[in-house]
């Protein structure tokens, strides 16, 4: 169960974040923790699946000290958390737990397992459950009970769930367990007065809301006893009306290690009100929590795990080495890099793939699907085949853009030998991402374009900047596959007739990208509500301009199609900036030398004076070369923008998977298994 020292040998350049460390009897090799993230992998019944034992593996692999199997029913009766949420609530299931331990520990990792309860939070109320339970009765706003208060004998034998699982767990050779008691699940619902409303030995008072949590803490304890440690993990704060704050949690934290906790895993946030808190926007500071942590390091004395956003070891060895925390742990950077580790021991900053906390992961989470990264097309398929033919001697490859997909399309036929060319009319790489790095707080792309710049520099693909590809130009290369990349065109402006010359009116994206200079330019209406019309908005505030930011829609709907919870704090950040005005509701009647007529619903026509007008009315495919070479005979896929308007994962994803379709056509005897 535990190993030397010397065993572990520390990186020279982050020596703390490297060494070994004792949490309670167990010796981690580093103090690097994967986070439990839902995966979806487990199947419809809560089994381990092989895709499962292979995406925890490989993060293990990736020099990771401690694995953090993801949030583990201990009793679906009540339901589950995810419809392929993992279960221990029977024997049955401790054969693939066993295996799945067997994987991580093998290697080179310790393995623990996170027990859970989603108390109201279920997908399925299970089986037994008329409807899902809570420490009292939940109402909707339109007055239906949507979850029941738990009886105080049902209480107890939960208590004894979370007890079967962790002898179960042990069973499996579990190295050590977490509790999740944070973001409103039902352990945090019991301390919560926001949710706890009883008047019996399970809720009413600041001691009977503990209760719960606490009777879960000594029986594990008990059936730990000493030999693994346990781990509870928490919410510093509820970031909510009436819940939780960390005050509160600075009460709490020292009862729990009273009661046989070694550790604290510190989050924030609920399910309900503040999941921006749980999973960080791309806005998010990089490590934001870490003073939460602190505190409650301070308060308990016992060791902290501090998570996210953690993007880079030097902010990771800066909280070991302030004090803020003893053990940091890594959700979404490694599914970018699951080799995050190895690579951060080894000093190689630029190999690794950034995350940048686009949530694209949590589009596959909420949609119930296996989960995967925008960055890395791997993530999430590691039992899957990886393996192509290597291309014919002399064969080429052409790609057209070089935004992120054509960049993996690139690096992908490099690696697979062909003589590869990327063509971008631009004088850089990175196509869309330059628009999307511009906004502010939205600094994590341009580290992901740094990083693509990097693989491209160390590949041996030839690159033409500054070159618009023609057909002709293509073809004479003889391509046996080429890849469309050039990304989207601006649509035709709703502009009305006769619009004045003298006033600039410009694309936003031409904006972002500094093809359009603005200067100094101010007042600037922007025209368009979407995601990118509220970035240029911001982006020009911040440059010192007054701003009026016009849309045909509600407030309610302002960037409508961002991530939720970026669009949440973008929405709030322009709202309380001085320099935006929103005007809602409103079209562009007339467009003047000195501003523009707005019409506004159920208003008068409101003239805004303006010294430029930037629109902001959305994109459309740019991809006339496809056609163009498919009727040449070459084999060819569109992807990205020049295919279909998406987030950056759609493009790299599309790439990916276009690159292995392509060698099946091209190549005889390749098989579709082999270009899944």
């Amino acid at each position: 169960m535990t190993a030397p020292a010397q065993d572990f040998p520390a990186s020279a350049a982050y020596p703390l974040l490297f060494s070994p460390f004792q949490l309670g009897a167990l010796t981690l090799p580093n103090r690097v923790v994967m986070a439990p993230m839902s995966s979806s992998l487990a199947d419809a019944g809560g089994f381990v699946t092989p895709e499962l034992i292979a995406f925890v593996r490989e993060r293990a692999l990736g020099g990771t000290g401690l694995v953090t199997v993801e949030f583990t029913c201990v009793d679906a009766s009540y339901g589950v958390g995810e419809k392929c949420q993992p279960r221990l609530d029977s024997d049955a299931y401790t054969e693939g737990h066993a295996r799945m331990v067997q994987a991580i520990t093998s290697a080179g990792a310790c393995a623990c397992l996170q027990l859970h309860l989603p108390g109201q939070y279920v997908v399925d109320g299970g089986a037994g459950a008329a409807m899902p339970v809570a420490p009292s009765d939940v109402f909707a706003r339109d007055g239906r009970r949507i979850a029941r208060a738990l009886g105080a004998d049902e209480v107890e034998l939960l208590v004894q769930r979370f007890a079967q699982a962790a002898r179960r767990a042990i069973m499996a050779g579990y190295q050590a367990i977490e509790v999740h008691g944070a973001h409103g699940y039902l352990p945090m619902a019991f301390l919560s007065p926001r949710k706890n409303r009883r008047d019996d030995a399970w809720g009413g008072d600041f001691e009977r809301r503990m209760a719960f949590p606490l009777a879960v803490v000594r029986a594990l304890h008990d059936v730990l006893g000493g030999e693994r440690p346990l781990i509870y993990r928490l919410s510093a704060a509820e970031f909510v009306e009436a819940g939780l704050t960390l005050d509160d949690m600075e009460r709490i934290a020292p009862r729990l290690a009273q009661a046989g906790c070694d550790a604290l895993h510190v989050s924030s946030g609920a399910v309900e009100g503040a999941l921006d808190k749980i999973v960080d926007p791309m806005s998010a500071g990089e490590g934001w929590r870490f003073p939460l942590g602190r505190r409650l390091r301070a308060a308990a004395g016992i060791p902290v795990i501090a998570v996210g956003p953690v993007r880079w070891p030097a902010t990771a060895e800066r909280a070991l080495a302030e004090g803020d925390a003893d053990l940091i742990a890594l959700g979404r950077p490694l599914l970018a890099d699951p080799h995050w580790a190895n690579k951060a021991r080894a000093g190689d900053l630029a190999g690794i793939t950034p995350c940048t906390n686009c949530n694209w992961c949590m589009e596959r989470v909420r949609g119930h699907l296996a989960i995967g990264c925008a960055e890395t097309p791997r993530t999430g398929r590691e039992a899957e085949s990886d393996a192509l033919p290597a291309a014919p001697p002399g064969s080429v490859a052409v790609v057209v853009g070089a935004g992120p997909g054509g960049l993996q399309a690139a690096y992908e036929l490099d690696r697979l030998g062909y003589v590869t060319h990327l063509f971008e009319a631009r004088s850089d790489v990175g196509g869309g991402l330059v628009a999307s790095a511009a906004p502010p707080f939205k600094e994590p792309l341009r580290w992901y374009q740094d990083y693509l710049r990097h693989r491209l520099a160390h590949s041996a693909t030839t690159v033409h900047l500054g070159r618009m590809a023609q057909a002709g130009e293509l073809l004479a290369l003889h391509p046996s596959v080429a890849i469309i990349a050039t990304g989207s065109r601006v649509r035709e402006w709703p502009l009305p007739d006769g619009a004045a010359a003298s006033l600039a009116v410009l694309d936003a994206t031409d904006v972002l990208t500094g093809v359009s200079e603005l200067a100094d330019a101010s007042p600037v209406v922007v025209f368009g509500g979407g995601e990118t019309g509220c970035e240029t908005a911001e982006y020009l505030a911040v440059r010192g301009a007054q701003v009026t930011l016009v849309t045909r829609s509600g407030l309610k709907e302002l960037a409508r199609a961002a991530e939720p919870m970026y669009r949440k704090q973008l929405r709030a950040r322009l709202g309380a900036n001085p320099r935006v005005q929103i005007v809602p509701h409103a079209t562009i009647a007339r467009i003047d030398a000195d501003g523009v007529l707005l019409e506004v619903a159920g208003e008068e026509p409101r003239f805004v004076a303006a010294a430029a007008l930037v629109m902001a009315q959305g994109r459309q495919p740019a991809s006339d070369l496809a056609p163009l070479l498919r009727r040449a005979g070459v084999a060819c896929a569109a992807i990205g923008d020049a295919h279909a308007i998406g987030r950056i994962g759609d493009a790299v994803h599309a790439a990916h998977h276009a690159v292995r379709r392509l060698v099946v056509e091209t190549q005889p005897g390749t098989s579709h298994a082999e270009s899944a």
